[in-house]
């Protein structure tokens, strides 16, 4: 039974649910099935499709994974025509309520462009994990503004503060912490292998 004061979904979290959906229609498979190769479940799989729920940052990477595409580039596509330039004010910014994260595409997924630029914040305390890559072989630049930062990739554990950069390919499953008492801020660089 839905409430009387159901909220309507966020617009990008709307847009994304379509383009969610379309991207499972164009592949021809049965939630089920999607539901295997990503592991998550149905509902849940449901549930993102129908704008119900706001998919966290490690739900759209198991689907990023499972699409072959970063998560810039499937939020780019929920957007209008990218231009060459990106003003501040309209840089894209996605919210992980969940977990503390918040990402602003400054440099979004373009055609022909292999890179692209994220600004990421993360709330004191905040911990993601990433169980793959959502494309093999990405490479990452991690540069660090604000605070303090620990990735863990490859089972190394790299312990970042302000001005320190992170360079790598990622094959497996990564981890971002905030190291300190305050938000950490840090520029991520992606390049598609």
């Amino acid at each position: 039974m839905r409430s009387t004061e159901e909220v309507a979904p966020d617009p990008v979290d709307a847009r994304l649910a379509a383009r969610l959906a379309e991207l499972r229609a164009e592949r021809g498979w049965s939630l089920g099935e999607l539901a295997q190769r990503s592991g998550i479940s149905r509902s849940t799989l449901s549930r993102a499709e129908r704008a119900e729920i706001s998919p966290t940052a490690a739900l759209l990477n198991r689907l990023c994974h499972v699409y072959g595409r970063t998560m810039s580039r499937l939020l780019s596509e929920v957007e209008v025509e990218p231009a060459l330039l990106v003003p501040a004010a309209e840089q894209p910014v996605w919210e992980d309520r969940a977990s503390g994260f918040v990402r602003r595409s400054v440099s979004p997924p373009h055609a022909g462009l292999r890179g692209e630029l994220v600004e990421g914040r993360l709330a004191a305390g905040a911990d993601i994990g990433y169980d793959r890559p959502p494309v093999a072989g990405l490479e990452q630049h991690i540069w660090v503004l604000e605070g303090a930062l620990d990735v863990m990739a490859q089972d190394v554990e790299h312990r970042l503060g302000a001005g320190d950069c992170l360079r790598l390919r990622v094959w497996g499953p990564t981890r971002f912490r905030c190291a300190g008492a305050e938000e950490v801020r840090y520029v991520l660089a992606v390049v598609l292998p």
